[in-house]
């Protein structure tokens, strides 16, 4: 084996295992984080929790925002691109929505409890993070908005205000954290087919009203 060969191999090896003690950091806090809230959290607590020091912490995170955000950015980049479809799609708009807000439900549960803290703490988070999370958020309802009047243009929808509608259907998974728990009587997917069944009567899905059942 040459020495690139070698260096490569070492590099791989060693960012495996950067990312493992990475995520170790971050599951550590997400639970402090979850119990206590962010205010109460220190770095102090998330060292003694990992059992290591501060400079193995803070090798990977400049500080605790940034733990914070990095937990919070990933179920925000999963459910607002849950619109995204290939330009390809040939799919009605009104099949499109319902995958979506699936999507949408289905990211929101996977990533719990981080999913909410955006909902439980958006003082919290830094003025570029928010940029960042507005724009994203601005694509997702814009991309959602042509489906809704593609879908009423089609006769599969029928509702008012695209906008408020739009908001309307996709605040059901963000109230979740107010009351939901993994270990609920009902399992993942049935959370996300009782959730998803409601946002789209928000929308006023015409097969949904004819038949009486769910998605």
């Amino acid at each position: 084996m040459n020495k690139t060969s070698t260096a490569r191999g070492r590099q791989k090896i060693a960012t495996v295992g950067t990312d493992e003690k990475r995520e170790r950091i971050l599951q550590v806090a997400e639970q402090l984080f979850f119990v206590q809230g962010y205010a109460k959290t220190t770095m102090e607590q998330i060292v003694g929790e990992l059992g290591v020091t501060k400079p193995f912490v803070y090798y990977y995170f400049k500080n605790k925002l940034e733990i914070f955000e990095t937990l919070s950015w990933r179920p925000t980049l999963a459910c607002l691109t849950a619109m995204d479809f290939p330009e390809d799609d040939a799919r009605a708009a009104h099949e499109k929505i319902i995958e979506g807000i699936q999507r949408l439900i289905r990211s929101t549960i996977a990533h719990y409890p981080s999913a909410f803290f955006g909902y439980r703490e958006p003082q919290v988070y830094s003025a570029a993070y928010l940029r960042k999370q507005n724009k994203l958020a601005k694509q997702f309802y814009d991309r959602l908005c042509v489906l809704l009047e593609q879908g009423r243009r089609d006769g599969m929808l029928d509702f008012n205000e695209t906008r408020i509608t739009a908001l309307a259907a996709c605040s059901l998974p963000g109230f979740m954290y107010t009351w939901y728990r993994p270990d609920g009587r009902l399992n993942q997917e049935q959370m996300v087919q009782e959730l998803a069944t409601l946002s789209l009567r928000v929308l006023g899905l015409q097969l949904l009203a004819e038949s009486g059942t769910k998605v």
